[in-house]
């Protein structure tokens, strides 16, 4: 296989991995987590603007995370675009900054999260094998161009498929640590 195909499986399924990687990160837990603010877009001045374009967020304490306003003429849009977002918040403007209580997951809520996290787990590995496949089809392409032998696209099929076991058991080690996490009390 031209070492170009395998570089790209590689970063493909690397890609995948840091997309489920960064989807899991903003799954509540119970626990405060700066991420779990990453993609909230806040109304600034008739612009969806990003809050990490806007503010510092911050997790002083385990429970509770803290955002500071560059402009403090942001804070009551901030407050708003928390309040709107879907992730069950209740923010706390004290004129300076937002204090967010993160609340205490119910049993009924974890399991939700981890059957969510299952899911996000399946998606990065179905993107996985997705990539395996574009592997392959090139293979077959290149043995059909007399490129490479037989022998040479049976070798680089097994070559693809460890990589694709490997980036799937990443993926299921991140999810079950997530899982734990979450299941944690």
């Amino acid at each position: 296989m031209s070492k170009d195909v395998l570089e790209n499986l590689e970063l493909e399924m690397d890609a995948a991995l840091d997309a489920a990687k960064r989807r899991l990160s903003k799954l509540r837990t119970g626990k405060a987590s700066p991420a779990l603010l990453d993609g909230l877009m806040v109304d600034y001045y008739g612009a969806p603007t990003p809050l990490k374009q806007l503010a510092t967020v911050a997790a002083p304490e385990a429970r509770q995370l803290a955002v500071k306003p560059f402009d403090r003429g942001a804070i009551g849009a901030i407050e708003r675009a928390i309040q709107a977002s879907n992730l069950g918040l209740n923010p706390a403007n004290d004129g300076m900054m937002i204090r967010i209580q993160i609340p205490e997951l119910t049993q009924e809520r974890r399991r939700e999260f981890t059957k969510l996290a299952r899911e996000i787990g399946e998606d990065g590995k179905v993107a996985v094998r997705r990539a395996r496949q574009d592997a392959n089809d090139q293979l077959k392409k290149e043995q059909k161009d007399g490129l490479i032998t037989e022998d040479q696209h049976h070798d680089e099929r097994d070559r693809v498929q460890k990589l694709t076991d490997r980036f799937c058991a990443d993926i299921d080690e991140v999810v079950r640590a997530k899982e734990a996490e979450i299941m944690e009390i």
